[in-house]
């Protein structure tokens, strides 16, 4: 499970809310012993709230820390060494999440947290993180495992992202989740247009940065990047 920490402690992953992902896993039958939440530092962790285990307790949890692949690998436009918590440890992978803005790619949401298992990823921050950020997604370490994005959406941030910005901030009230990695941040634009429109902001398009990895990503078959046939189902 994979985490977007950077916003923390505010704009992060809550711990509770982790923490019944994992219980959920657990009841399906995963051994909690092999249950892994992490981040790309142990610090973004523990600043989030999360205690850093190695082994033992209800699961796993601590920071890739640098350690990459040794060597990179390619997937269309980028050459990256991953952590080696996605090419080699993890058989199955989980973004979880936020809801926010990016001043690069227009929304840091369930794709962009990817960028957090490679060693290079301000080299892939040009023309809004696209086509890198759905080649990241397509490469086989992240579409191959991908099997869930949840995105926690107590709160979102709609402008000042991707750090934390508290003028930014408003209550959405929700968890959402999908098995579609492209559905999933084109909701999360969708989210963040229209509290923009309440608050009188332009667009993310108008404003120059319209995420286009959503529909580079769907181009690729990696998931639904038109509006009209994006279904949203309250829980």
């Amino acid at each position: 499970i994979k985490l977007n920490c950077l916003g923390a402690p505010r704009l992060s992953p809550r711990v509770e809310v982790v923490e019944a992902l994992v219980d959920l896993l657990a009841e399906a039958g995963v051994p909690r012993s092999r249950i892994l939440v992490f981040e790309r530092s142990s610090r973004e962790l523990e600043r989030a709230g999360f205690a850093i285990r190695r082994s033992g307790g209800p699961y796993l949890c601590y920071g890739t820390d640098n350690q990459w692949d040794p060597e990179p690998s390619t997937s269309g436009s980028i050459g990256s060494c991953f952590a080696r918590e996605v090419s080699t440890t993890c058989t199955a992978l989980i973004s979880f999440g936020v809801v926010k803005d990016h001043d690069l790619a227009g929304v840091s949401a369930g794709m962009k947290n990817w960028y957090g298992v490679i060693h290079n990823p301000n080299k892939y921050h040009g023309t809004n993180c696209n086509p890198y950020l759905a080649d990241v997604c397509r490469h086989p370490f992240i579409a191959g495992k991908h099997r869930l994005t949840v995105l926690d959406g107590v709160e979102a941030q709609c402008q000042g992202g991707p750090a934390f910005f508290a003028g930014g901030l408003f209550p959405l009230g929700l968890v959402a989740v999908s098995a579609d990695p492209v559905a999933a941040d084109l909701w999360a634009w969708q989210v963040i247009d229209a509290e923009r429109a309440r608050r009188a902001l332009p667009t993310l398009a108008v404003d120059g940065r319209a995420p286009a990895f959503v529909a580079t990503a769907a181009r690729y078959g990696l998931g639904v990047g038109d509006p009209a046939q994006l279904k949203v189902v309250a829980g």
